[in-house]
C-alpha cells in the first residue's frame, strides 16, 4: 500500500507529534508498505507567528500536488492543520479524494496563551478543515469526547507507543542530584504550564530538561532548580531513569507521550486530572493525578516503579501502528468503505 503523510510537524523540531510520525512511518515500512512522507524540509519556510521555532512551508500548493501525482497514493494523511496540511486538504478536495486527518495539540488553547484569539474562533477553524476528512485520529478517549462535544464528527482513536528497549530503568545515578529528584521533560513553554512544575514544593532536586522561549527567564527566577537543556536518545533515556518522580504540569496536552517514556523508565507520574494524563496515567498505581501538584508529586514518589514498566510495556508502536492503518480510508473509495484488514494484505506488495 501506498501511504502519503503530510505534516508541518517534523525535525528538527523535538516533540510528541514529530516522534509519533517518525516511529510509524518505521512501523508501515518494516510491515511493507510504501510511505512518502511531506514535510517543510523540501520547502521554503517561514517561522510560525509567535512560535518561531516551527518552520512553516511558504506557498507549498505546486509542489505538493507535484509530489501527490508522482507518488500515486492509496491513502493520504493529513496529520497537521499547518500551510502543508492546508495545501493536501485543498489537493484532496480538488480531486474529489478521500483522506484522514489528526489531531494531536489543543490548537485553541495554545493560542488563547499567546493572543487575544477567542477559543471559539480557532475550534471554527478546525471544525472547518477537518470536517472535510473521512476520519480524525485522536489519542485518548477523552480527548475524542472533547472533540465531539465542540462539534467535531468521525473522531476516531489513534494511540501511542513507546521505545522499551531505551526508555528503561536503569541507575539513578545522572547529574549527581540529591534525591528524591523531580523531573520535568519536554518544551519550556508558557503552553506547557512550566510553571507550576518550577514553583513546586518538593524537598528535593527539581530538573528541568528541555529547551524553549521560557528558558532564560526561568533560569534567571529560579537559580536552585537545575536546567539541562535538551537531550536526545540514550542520554535523554538515562537522564529520564534517575528522576524518583516524573511531573507532568501541562493542561493543554492531548497525550503526553512522554508520559508514557518515564513509565518505561520505572518512574511514576505526577500530573493533573485532565485531557491526556487521566486516560496515560492508571491513577494511583502508576501515577497520581491530582489539581494540587505538589501533594501529587509526593504520593507518587511512594509508587511501585515495576507496576509503572508493566504499564508501558502494553503501549507498542506496533500497536499503534496497526490502529493508524485500520483508521484510513483508500482514496476514491467512496463513503463507506475503510481500509480493511483485507485491502491492507492485498496491497502490502504493491
Amino acid at each position: 500500500m501506498r501511504i502519503a503523510i503530510v505534516t508541518d510537524a517534523w525535525l528538527p523540531q523535538t516533540n510528541g507529534v514529530v516522534t509519533t510520525l517518525s516511529r510509524t512511518r518505521e512501523c508501515i515500512e518494516r510491515g511493507g508498505h510504501d510511505v512518502l512522507l511531506v514535510t517543510p524540509e523540501a520547502f521554503r519556510t517561514f517561522p510560525c507567528p509567535t512560535y518561531p521555532e516551527i518552520r512553516l512551508a511558504w506557498r507549498p500548493g505546486a509542489e505538493i500536488a507535484r509530489r501527490l501525482d508522482r507518488f500515486a497514493p492509496q491513502c493520504i494523511h493529513v496529520a497537521t492543520e499547518g500551510t502543508l496540511g492546508l495545501a493536501a486538504r485543498a489537493y484532496c478536495r480538488r480531486r474529489g479524494l478521500e483522506f484522514t486527518t489528526s489531531y494531536h495539540t489543543r490548537f485553541p488553547r495554545y493560542v488563547r496563551m499567546r493572543a487575544p484569539v477567542p477559543e471559539s474562533w480557532s475550534y471554527a477553524y478546525l471544525r472547518w478543515f477537518h470536517g472535510a476528512a473521512m476520519r480524525t485520529m485522536t489519542g485518548t478517549p477523552s480527548q475524542r469526547e472533547e472533540l465531539l462535544a465542540h462539534g467535531f464528527r468521525n473522531v476516531t482513536l489513534w494511540s501511542r507507543g513507546v521505545d522499551t528497549a531505551l526508555f528503561r530503568p536503569r541507575k539513578k545515578t545522572f547529574g549527581g542530584f540529591i534525591h528524591p529528584v523531580a523531573m520535568y521533560v519536554g518544551r519550556v513553554a508558557v503552553e506547557k504550564n512550566i510553571d507550576a512544575f518550577v514553583t513546586l514544593e518538593f524537598a528535593g532536586s527539581k530538573v528541568v530538561v528541555g529547551d524553549g522561549p521560557a528558558l532564560a527567564a526561568l533560569r534567571r527566577r529560579h537559580p536552585d532548580i537545575h536546567f539541562t537543556g535538551y537531550k536526545f536518545g540514550e542520554e535523554l533515556a538515562i537522564c529520564l531513569a534517575a528522576a524518583d518522580v516524573f511531573v507532568f504540569p501541562s493542561r493543554t496536552d492531548t497525550f503526553g507521550l512522554v508520559m508514557l517514556e518515564a513509565m518505561a523508565c520505572g518512574v511514576p507520574v505526577a500530573a493533573y486530572p485532565v485531557t491526556g494524563p487521566v486516560d496515560v496515567i492508571d491513577n494511583g498505581v502508576t501515577g497520581m493525578l491530582d489539581e494540587d501538584l505538589s501533594r501529587a508529586a509526593h504520593v507518587a514518589l511512594e509508587l511501585d516503579p515495576a507496576a509503572c514498566r508493566a504499564q508501558a510495556l502494553r503501549h507498542t508502536w506496533e500497536a499503534a501502528t496497526s490502529q493508524f492503518l485500520d483508521n484510513l480510508w483508500p482514496i476514491g473509495a467512496g463513503a463507506s468503505s475503510p481500509v480493511s484488514q483485507k485491502f491492507q494484505q492485498s496491497t502490502t506488495k504493491t
